[in-house]
């Protein structure tokens, strides 16, 4: 019987990352769980055994319940009544399925009835649940929203919420408004406190909400009468059973389908504040963001792992001039390619994921306890690193997700745009991914400031000093200043404009060295999974690399004329 994680080992290999001890030490804070709950692991083997366990069950859940009702959710969807959502019927067996699995609440602590999973597990889950129905994944994942409740919320709201998130609860956060998208310092959905009933009441409309009409909503509202910019806002949490929001409008979308997006009307809704005044957008909204983005990141590899499967299978089968299109260099080409990209990509989220680990922890920790000065570098350090690779695993592995996804309707030829064929579907599903909880541009702005104040490049370098010599290891670093000089070429340009402009090209560049690293460390340590992979992804860092210094060296200030849209006739006469 097929299942997502066990037909995968290149999942299971980042259970052994070199940071993985170091963050079961931390997550499980000396085992101490394990004298009160006697599912809690009692040293680091016992731990990853607890992993592997929980990874089977998802993936068995994934593939033998999720994909097959994936057709199904994708041409129903959810629909709307009397100002409710109602899920596609095959998304009720999906939420039964995973609650039954116990695959709620994961990366709670066991007190409140969660797993207690550190992030790069739940990455894990993530990609195996994408895999087979990236949609469903949207609602499954946003139970992640409580890690905000948990960090920023008080322990009564903790003691209220979580159990029931880790029940199967859904959450949502409600960010977005009609005149509010990536620019959230326009958010007006309106906040006023009820002095009669001491309690918050929300009036407003939120649009492109994911999972809209869910038990439990996180809300950004303007607060602060007045005001106008992000100082204004703050986070507040809804409870459905407490009335006061409708769905007006259920989005009709290219893709994604059985994840439904919402548009929401609060009339005098009841809240609750979390967390304090003011720090809803400048501190809350961006933890919320970050955690969307490294799910997001988990999504894209899910679905790129299926984009290569149905792309392998079909060129396995196909035959064209009486041989199987497999062996034609184009073919091949295509999907050895579509296997570095995935290999690469994984490599960057799991990265990612751990330094969001470590970091997460200590903060945790430093809840209970004064951290000692080791402990509080530690967790410098490692926050600095998920910041700015949070941005690199989104904006990447979301492109990629896009390109595996084509590639795959390219080697089914005209089958692959016949809605029979899953290709079409995942193509359709993928094409957001680029888009929501950040625009791959604006990953980019997001991580252009660790790439030109010189961060990534030491980072790069130290990534190097660490790998054992080997021939791809030299090749990529023949490839470091080559990119250093074209970064330095660009700041000394003195123009912010065509710094900006020159940014994409930068930022991928970076990508590209980074996850070049990241799998050769990866073939070092496990050849029969990742050599092939190292091998033709060097070879694409090295065609890019050279191709986007040659290009950012060869761009003046002046040359942004080109590139820039002409003016409309009326407004030239004007």
């Amino acid at each position: 019987m097929a299942n997502y994680y066990s037909d995968h080992p290149e999942i299971g290999f980042y259970l052994n990352h070199p940071l993985m001890a170091r963050i079961v030490e931390l997550k499980e804070k000396g085992f101490a769980d394990a004298k009160e709950y006697d599912y809690a692991p009692v040293d680091l083997g016992d731990a990853i055994e607890n992993y592997k366990q929980i990874l089977d069950i998802t993936g068995d859940v994934a593939a033998n319940i999720i994909a097959p009702n994936s057709e199904s959710v994708d041409l129903e969807g959810p629909h709307l009544e009397n100002g409710r959502m109602i899920y596609a019927s095959k998304t009720f067996e999906n939420l039964d399925a995973t609650r039954k699995a116990g695959l709620w609440g994961v990366s709670m602590p066991r007190r409140y009835g969660g797993l207690n999973l550190p992030n790069a597990v739940f990455s894990m889950l993530s990609e195996l649940i994408a895999a087979a129905d990236a949609g469903f994944q949207n609602i499954w994942s946003l139970q992640s929203c409580i890690d905000t409740l948990y960090e920023f919320g008080s322990e009564e709201q903790r003691q209220k919420y979580i159990p029931r998130v880790c029940a199967g609860e859904g959450m949502s956060m409600d960010l977005t408004e009609p005149d509010a998208g990536s620019d959230l310092q326009r958010v007006m959905l309106k906040a006023t406190f009820d002095e009669k009933e001491n309690c918050w009441r929300l009036n407003g409309v939120k649009r492109f909400i994911t999972n809209g009409d869910s038990d439990i909503h996180l809300v950004l509202a303007r607060s602060e009468e007045g005001t106008k910019d992000g100082r204004g806002l703050s986070m507040f949490i809804y409870d459905k059973r407490n009335g006061g929001v409708d769905v007006r409008h259920i989005e009709h979308k290219l893709g994604i389908h059985g994840s439904p997006t919402c548009e929401l009307t609060y009339k005098n809704a009841k809240a609750e504040l979390c967390g304090s005044t003011r720090m809803g957008l400048i501190k809350y909204v961006m933890a919320l963001m970050n955690g969307a983005r490294l799910g997001i990141a988990a999504q894209s590899v899910g679905l790129s792992q299926e984009a290569y499967n149905e792309g392998l299978a079909y060129a396995k089968e196909r035959a064209q001039f009486g041989e199987k299109i497999i062996n034609f260099p184009a073919v091949y080409d295509m999907l050895s390619r579509m296997k570095a990209k995935l290999d690469a990509g994984r490599s960057l989220l799991y990265q990612t994921a751990c330094y969001v680990d470590i970091y997460k922890c200590l903060e945790d920790i430093e809840r209970d306890r004064k951290l000692t000065p080791e402990e509080k570098q530690e967790m410098k350090k490692y926050q600095r690193l998920a910041d700015a690779f949070t941005p690199l695993a989104k904006g990447m592995n979301s492109e990629y997700a896009n390109q595996n996804a084509y590639d795959a309707i390219s080697i089914h030829g005209g089958s692959g745009f016949i809605m029979e064929y899953k290709s079409q579907r995942l193509y359709r599903d993928a094409r957001i991914f680029s888009i929501y909880e950040g625009t791959t541009q604006l990953q980019v702005v997001a991580a252009i400031r660790y790439i030109s104040n010189g961060t990534m490049l030491t980072n790069i370098k130290e990534m190097v000093a660490e790998l054992p010599s080997s021939a791809l290891k030299e090749r990529v670093e023949k490839l470091i200043p080559i990119y250093e000089d074209a970064l330095n070429y660009a700041k000394a340009l003195n123009s912010q404009d065509a710094f900006d402009f020159l940014a994409r090209r930068l930022y991928d560049m970076t990508c590209e060295l980074v996850m070049s690293l990241l799998i050769v460390r990866d073939a070092n340590e496990a050849p029969e999974l990742f050599e092939k992979s190292a091998q033709v992804y060097v070879r694409m860092t090295e065609e890019d690399v050279i191709g986007k210094a040659a290009y950012i060296k060869a761009f003046r200030p002046e040359d942004l004329d080109c590139f820039r849209a002409a003016e409309p006739a009326s407004e030239k006469e004007a």
